[in-house]
């Protein structure tokens, strides 16, 4: 049986950890000054996250060989 890929869109942007988590980047945080934000909007943009269950349970899927 052949290889199963991994969906190469969400290689760029999840990272599933051993926990079962999946990690991800916020979106809305290239232009940060651009476009008028809080000093509040800015802060919680920064760093990473996990995502919610369900949605990482989808996001899962797209990554055949992740615990």
């Amino acid at each position: 049986m052949p290889k199963l890929k991994t969906k190469s869109g969400a290689k760029k942007r999840f990272i599933p950890k051993k926990s079962g988590k999946v990690k991800f980047r916020r979106a809305g945080v290239r232009h940060l000054a651009t476009f008028g934000k809080t000093k509040k909007q800015k802060r919680h943009l920064r760093g990473t996250d996990h995502l919610a269950p369900m949605d990482a349970k989808k996001i899962k899927e797209c990554f055949p060989y992740a615990r």
